[in-house]
């Protein structure tokens, strides 16, 4: 009776420990970054997807913006195709545009499907809604890569109307040039763009790491917590390699651009969401602004 007592008291000091973080970002809108490993397993999806829930459920106003690299290469394969990735970024041929539009669109209902079953109100919608993500075409050192859009322009009216409606907007990474013709989209990209147009406090990417390493090698040199300037110096000092330059550029982007905190986590860890916002201690690494100076 006693350890069971002591068990309920410890959820008390979880959920005590959680007020005033539940207090300062009571409706503040969060951009979530969905993709990798923790997308590809289905206990993780929906442990991510309760999360998110749950945040919405506290006060936040959360807005999902998903991939689905892993997905696209396997239907790429089906047709007998090979995917081509030059610097990250996939070579998309008109072919792969199809196939990469459609497969972001199951995705996408997938997760407003998951999202209703907890009974929170989702929509799903692609960067072409309500001119929501305007594009260019993207060059990657001066090669053709396809129809890989570059973003010159967010249109958030149509986040801001279903975030007033209530709804939770769940966001697939394709969008229109002016000639209205259909581009993918990194993920990343459109998540930082959609983050810093209408004004996010939070910006997450889930990832595949545990976060950043001054020293991948070395697990030591694991950064809990570092400014945007300290991340330029990273990025100029060469410590960070691979598909985590262009993410960290991303997050230091967002902190310059008036988003308040961006996170990189671990989407693997169950719950890795909630530990990050609402425990004092964290799990990943956060970027923030060079004059934020107070503890969260």
């Amino acid at each position: 009776m006693e350890k069971d007592m002591e068990q309920v008291l410890q959820k008390a000091e979880v959920l005590i420990e959680a007020l005033p973080y539940i207090q300062k970002f009571n409706r503040k809108i969060i951009v979530v970054k969905y993709g990798g490993s923790a997308m590809s397993n289905e206990e993780l999806q929906k442990n991510v997807i309760k999360d998110v829930t749950l945040l919405k459920l506290v006060g936040f106003k959360p807005i999902i913006v998903h991939g689905g690299g892993k997905e696209i290469s396997r239907w790429v394969g089906k047709v007998g195709k090979e995917a081509k990735f030059v610097n990250g970024l996939r070579v998309t041929d008109a072919e792969t545009m199809e196939i990469a539009e459609m497969v972001l669109g199951k995705v996408n209902k997938q997760l407003v499907t998951m999202v209703q079953e907890l009974g929170v109100k989702a929509v799903g919608i692609s960067g072409k809604d309500g001119g929501l993500l305007h594009v260019e075409k993207k060059y990657s050192d001066g090669q053709d890569i396809g129809f890989v859009g570059d973003i010159t322009k967010v249109e958030p009216k149509v986040l801001y109307d279903m975030l007033e409606k209530d709804f939770l907007p769940i966001v697939a990474p394709i969008g229109l040039d002016d000639n209205f013709q259909t581009y993918n989209i990194n993920a990343d990209d459109a998540a930082c763009a959609i983050a810093k147009a209408v004004g996010a406090d939070k910006l997450v990417f889930l990832t595949d790491v545990e976060g950043l390493y001054r020293d991948f090698n070395d697990k030591s040199s694991f950064i809990g917590k570092l400014t945007a300037s300290e991340a330029d110096e990273l990025i100029g000092g060469g410590y960070i390699g691979g598909g985590m330059l262009p993410k960290l550029a991303n997050c230091t982007s967002a902190v310059k651009n008036g988003v308040n905190r961006v996170h990189i986590l671990d989407g693997r860890i169950p719950h890795c969401l909630l530990l990050e916002i609402f425990t004092r201690k964290g799990v990943g690494t956060a970027i923030i602004s060079d004059d934020e100076n107070t503890e969260a």
